[in-house]
């Protein structure tokens, strides 16, 4: 077997990685990434809306089962989505990606908070 950065008995399964080219074409909008990982960072205009938002998502991760690494600046916060036993980014993490766009206030709304 190829040299591999994860444990075998993770049930490690490349078959269920998207190549770049699907990445590029499923993933939303805002969103950047290839095969290797899905990631978009959020503004905020206040640190403490970034740490609310972080906990929205780190909520909707737990009821769909799937979770993202979250890393949390002054008023910016940053997700990172990337299936670790299939060693890339796959449908979960678009859909995982797709949902957290929901958690996002209208324009309008935002403009209002700042």
């Amino acid at each position: 077997m190829p040299d591999m950065a994860y444990d075998p008995r993770m049930n490690y399964d490349p078959a269920r990685k998207l190549t770049d080219g699907d990445v590029q074409d499923l993933k939303p909008d805002g969103w950047y990434g290839d095969d290797g990982k899905l990631f978009r960072e959020f503004e905020f205009g206040t640190y403490q809306q970034g740490v609310d938002f972080a906990m929205r998502v780190a909520a909707q991760a737990e009821e769909r089962g799937h979770h993202p690494d979250l890393h949390i600046y002054f008023r910016k916060v940053r997700v990172n989505f990337f299936t670790h036993d299939a060693g890339g980014v796959t449908q979960a993490d678009i859909d995982g990606a797709r949902a957290v766009d929901t958690l996002l206030p209208a324009p309008d709304a935002q403009a209002d908070q700042d």
